[in-house]
């Protein structure tokens, strides 16, 4: 049986967060524990504990829950670039050898509902919709057949990309890791709940701009567990965003013959079956 973990603000003082075992229509906290990164960290014990306390605990309707980013400190968040067939076909790309491998911080991060501001110096504002994997023990080298038993669960995901910055050089850091600007949740959602060859949509304005299956990926899952396991010891609540597929602004036009980035007022959809849905308006 597959669960649901979040990280909420407090109602009172959002600027305070807490772990939370999720239902289906109701969240209960879960003692001791400021987010979702420090519940994996934590030994067996003291989760099994938290979890039968929340288990006869009283529930809050989830209509009720805001969320802050699944991971709030995470030591790693690893992006791969260039992973869904289509999307390299998309860009006019070869498919790669090896995973294309870039870094995001714990600053970028931000909660499945949070507004995400359109910065001044960057009006080329992309979206990409992702898949995300969320570390839950700790491991080097880790082989691909074992990375199923170090992955905690999968969560929603937005590579939201400033493109002006990222095409200023061959390395696509500076426009992929800018605050507050990358939604992740709303939930952790444990590997058996996970529906494999899931649907991922990307909507604008309520209009499907992707809609693909992790299906389609180069390097799944346990692949890039194994390959960034090989150059940096994997930790509890590290993060993984496994690329996105094609339907991105950067490869469309409308019928100015412009790109359609994303503008003040936009609402962003990413939805994944079985992992749920972000909602993000742009200010």
């Amino acid at each position: 049986m597959g669960m649901k973990l979040a990280t909420l603000r407090h109602s009172d003082a959002p600027e305070n967060t807490f772990a939370a075992l999720i239902t289906e229509d109701h969240f209960v906290g879960l003692d001791g524990f400021p987010d979702v990164g420090a519940f994996l960290a934590a030994d067996v014990q003291a989760r099994t504990q938290a979890l039968g306390a929340a288990a006869t605990g009283d529930g809050t309707p989830l209509g009720s829950a805001n969320y802050a980013p699944l991971i709030s400190n995470p030591a790693k968040v690893y992006c791969i670039g260039l992973n869904y067939r289509n999307h390299i076909a998309e860009v006019g790309k070869e498919e790669p050898e090896f995973p294309t491998v870039f870094t995001k911080f714990a600053s970028s991060l931000t909660g499945a509902n949070d507004r995400i501001e359109i910065p001044a110096e960057d009006h080329r504002i992309d979206w990409e919709g992702e898949l995300a994997v969320i570390i839950g023990s700790p491991g080097r080298r880790i082989t691909e057949a074992d990375a199923h038993k170090h992955i905690a669960g999968y969560a929603v995901s937005n590579d939201v990309s400033m493109r002006g910055y990222q095409g200023r050089s061959t390395e696509w850091t500076q426009g992929k890791c800018w605050d507050a600007a990358t939604p992740l949740g709303p939930w952790l959602v444990t590997p058996e709940a996970f529906t494999k060859d899931a649907r991922i949509t990307t909507r604008v304005n309520g209009e499907v701009v992707q809609e693909d299956s992790t299906a389609d990926l180069v390097f799944s899952p346990a692949a890039l567990v194994a390959y960034l396991s090989v150059f940096n010891r994997l930790s509890p609540g590290d993060i993984i965003l496994t690329g996105t597929p094609a339907g991105v602004a950067l490869g469309r036009r409308n019928g100015s013959g412009r790109h359609p980035w994303l503008k003040a007022g936009d609402e962003l959809e990413t939805s994944i079956e079985s992992l749920g849905t972000s909602r993000n308006v742009f200010i």
